[in-house]
């Protein structure tokens, strides 16, 4: 990034790819943000994912891009979307991996009928990784809050896209609402 471009901060980073991608549309204060609004978006997106070096932050990359990230939010919400599931097929038909055996150990390498593809098809791909634990797969407990993430927990019972943030938001309601109810008993 260039020292004009401004990095915009997001709430949530960190998560794998398909869900990072997601992410990348948030709420906050009561207003909508969108990190892939330009292609200046883009950069830091291709950056923060660690695809910088591979990929170039151009307007059909973008769309690309766009698309699947569409196409992944339906599919969040309903599994089955037999549109969001051809269409991601598609998205899918763009890139292959290659098996190869290099230094007599097994390897594999990613090729793309076009470079512009790459950051969508490895987001689409992605997803079918993350799909091996579909209950991983949530969105925030915050019924303001629209970001997703995958539960890493020992457990499985992560709620909240951040405990510093929705997390945190959520006890303290709590407690004001005990605070108050014991106030008027």
């Amino acid at each position: 990034m260039t020292a004009r471009e401004e990095v915009r901060p997001r709430p949530l980073t960190g998560e794998p790819v398909a869900v990072d991608l997601l992410n990348t549309r948030w709420v906050d204060g009561g207003e909508s943000f969108d990190l892939l609004d330009s292609t200046d978006g883009l950069r830091q997106w291709l950056d923060e994912a660690g695809l910088a070096e591979r990929f170039t932050a151009d307007p059909e990359t973008l769309a690309h891009l766009l698309d699947v990230r569409d196409t992944l939010d339906r599919l969040f919400r309903d599994p089955r979307d037999p549109v969001a599931t051809a269409e991601l097929n598609a998205a899918l038909a763009h890139g292959s991996v290659r098996r190869l055996l290099r230094d007599a150990a097994p390897d594999s390498t990613v090729e793309f009928d076009q470079s512009a593809r790459g950051p969508a098809w490895l987001a689409a791909a992605n997803l079918l990784d993350l799909l091996e634990r579909p209950d991983r797969l949530r969105g925030c407990a915050n019924p303001d809050c629209v970001l997703h993430f995958f539960d890493t927990s020992k457990n499985g019972t992560r709620r909240w896209c951040s405990m510093a943030g929705c997390g945190n938001r959520a006890k303290a309601a709590r407690h004001h609402a005990r605070e108050r109810a014991g106030r008027t008993a």
